[in-house]
């Protein structure tokens, strides 16, 4: 069993006793290019966790056999929590800051060591694990900040006992050894990191509550396609979910399930290299993924195709037939009508325009032409529609079975089937087909409920208890009017989590934040690489990194992307007014083109929505200090937003 690194782990016996000289040389070679005030930081914590140690052996000998980890590298992770300790039923973390008093980017960070291990550490389910924030130049009990108790280093051996003494003697004893299994932590994964899991391993780590989260739904859409394999039937299968589900992770699996080989070349007469293909109309999506996947063989072009591209090359040409039978597409509600067909493949697929069809007219012709039997598998998101030409939602998949000349089964969750059935088709309705467990947040619950209140401008009173059910999940919402103070929060935070991403987004629409330094109109964003945005850390050569907090992406580039924390800028096109969300500050659609906008002010809330729900970590908003701005800072704080 491999073991996670760490820098030194014992029991308390032996820590009491050993020369501090010997930890520090462990923690020196653990980390070799430790700099001088690291070492200092060691040096001088060592000797009083020692005397603590031992104050807590004084008042229970059973406590011996406690064990002291320190600069616990968590598995799968850069983070290093400082020391963890493992008594015989809790686990306690403790974060050391050279500080009276800590900031609050310190207590966010402590607190998300705790969140960590008692979501994804196999070990810690089930138990207390609790966090202590040692300000080591300070004394006694400082209180207590969103689960996170700050004490002075002469109040640790206290708070062991306490803990001790609040723990269930029904627990099962906490074995050292099945703590520090490096498989024993298994956190989410990102939807990069999926994606280089599933592309070089062909499987992704299993994570316990995620896991039981979406499982069903891969089982369902295993059992659908082997069912239209051996009847040489064609499905169309519809898995929805709110933002941050994992329906990206379940589309994904599906396309690179083993089974899949098997399957086609058992069904077919036909070869194929590739049985399955996963295709978005996200072009930043597709652009972040290939640049991860750009060492690979064929630059990861094969693990995620643009549907522009696909549908480019198959839309209305009978003759070409794909080689996949699985053809997995997300944001199916944001499918294009036929005008937004007629705009963007007018010169590049002339045959597509003349069909007179829908993206999803297109599809379902498509997967007529795939050899004895098709699935098509369409992920559904909740307000995710940004884009003109995007509104005519699940309506138009209806509408494209009804016209298509194969007869088709329909699996889609319940509250989905009232379009097929105005049809006269009788779907399959399927409650595993509908996702809804927040994942992207940590699971942290509650988020889109939080978000749909703000953008229907609820009293904020009833957004309170809501906003503080996050913060004790784990999910930090901050605000503040002083930008300085926003992006230091976030460097200071992830300053050791090389891994971690941060970065700054806005509106498309706004016309106020470029006053104040922030590119967020179309020359500027149209220059930013979204790959190396998203995926370099800030020493990369380049300097594009979102680290840097230099360039702004907009929810045209981050939607279906995610980042460890945003810096949103509020813009001037989202206002709160005593009338409500007022958009006619911001750049207007224009009139008269030839996609019209159906519902502007529903556009521009779902933009917000999108900018609101990328930070599984944190979301700080800061608000210029603008006037017209004023109302809706005050709104946002008093909804549950902390002021930094």
């Amino acid at each position: 069993m491999q073991e996670a690194r760490r820098g030194w782990s014992s029991d308390f016996s032996r820590f009491r006793v050993v020369d501090g000289a010997v930890v520090l040389q462990g923690l020196r070679a653990f980390v070799p290019d430790a700099g001088e005030p690291q070492i200092r930081a060691w040096r001088d914590s060592i000797p009083p966790l020692q005397r603590e140690v031992g104050e807590v052996i004084d008042a229970d000998p059973i406590a011996g056999g406690f064990t002291t980890i320190l600069e616990y590298e968590l598995p799968l992770d850069s983070r290093r929590a400082d020391v963890v300790v493992l008594t015989d039923r809790a686990v306690v973390v403790l974060e050391l800051k050279g500080k009276e008093r800590p900031s609050e980017s310190d207590i966010d960070q402590a607190a998300a060591y705790g969140r960590d291990l008692r979501h994804y550490h196999a070990a810690c389910e089930g138990r207390p694990v609790e966090v202590l924030l040692v300000a080591t130049r300070a004394r006694g009990a400082l209180g207590e900040q969103r689960g996170v108790r700050v004490i002075g280093p002469d109040r640790i051996d206290a708070e062991i006992a306490r803990i001790v003494a609040e723990s269930s003697s029904t627990a099962t004893p906490l074995d050292a050894a099945e703590f520090l299994a490096e498989e024993a932590y298994r956190p989410l994964p990102t939807i990069v990191q999926a994606a280089r899991e599933l592309f070089f391993n062909n499987t992704l780590r299993r994570v316990h509550r995620a896991h039981a989260a979406t499982e069903p739904a891969v089982d369902r859409i295993r059992e659908i396609v082997l069912d239209a394999a051996s009847r040489r039937r064609r499905a169309l299968v519809l898995l929805a979910g709110t933002p941050g589900s994992g329906k990206t992770l379940v589309g994904l699996r599906a396309v690179h399930a083993q089974y899949l080989d098997e399957v086609v070349e058992a069904s077919t007469s036909s070869r194929t290299t590739q049985p399955a293909v996963f295709l978005s109309g996200n072009g930043p999506l597709v652009q972040v993924l290939q640049y991860e996947l750009r060492d690979a063989e064929q630059g990861g072009g094969t693990f995620v195709k643009a549907m522009f591209d696909f549908v480019g090359n198959y839309g209305g040409r009978p003759t070409r037939v794909p080689r996949q039978h699985v053809i997995v597409f997300d944001e199916a509600q944001r499918a294009f009508d036929a005008a937004m067909i007629r705009e963007k493949y007018g010169r590049k697929n002339p045959e597509a325009v003349r069909t007179g069809f829908t993206q999803p007219g297109l599809l379902a012709d498509i997967a007529t032409r795939l050899p004895e039997w098709g699935v098509l598998v369409g992920l559904v998101g909740e307000g995710q529609h940004i884009h003109k030409g995007e509104e005519g939602g699940i309506e138009q998949w209806a509408e494209a079975l009804r016209h298509s000349p194969a007869e088709w089964d329909v699996y889609l969750p319940g509250h989905l089937a009232g379009p097929f059935e105005a049809q006269g088709l009788q779907p399959h309705a399927c409650r595993t087909l509908n996702l809804d467990t927040e994942l992207r947040f940590h699971l942290a619950e509650g988020l889109h409920d939080l978000v749909r209140g703000i953008l229907d401008a609820a009293p904020p009173a009833e957004l309170q208890g809501l906003a503080a059910g996050l913060e004790r999940e784990g999910l930090d919402l901050r605000i503040t009017r002083d930008r300085e103070a926003a992006e230091g929060y976030l460097r200071e935070r992830y300053r050791d989590h090389r891994e971690a991403r941060f970065g700054l987004v806005a509106s498309s629409r706004d016309k106020l934040l470029r006053e104040y330094g922030i590119g967020n109109d179309f020359q500027s964003t149209k220059r930013i690489r979204v790959g190396p945005w998203f995926g370099d850390d800030e020493h990369a050569t380049g300097g594009r990194s979102c680290r840097l907090l230099r360039e702004c992406v907009t929810e045209f580039q981050c939607q279906g992307l995610e980042l460890d924390a945003v810096l949103l800028a509020w813009g001037n096109d989202f206002v709160l007014t005593e009338q409500g969300w007022d958009i006619s500050r911001g750049s207007q659609f224009r009139a008269g083109g030839s996609v019209p906008v159906q519902n502007p002010g529903e556009l521009r809330a779902n933009s917000y929505r999108v900018l609101l729900t990328r930070g599984r970590d944190a979301t700080v908003v800061w608000v210029p200090p603008d006037p017209v701005l004023d109302l809706t800072f005050d709104y946002l704080r008093m909804a549950g937003f902390r002021e930094l």
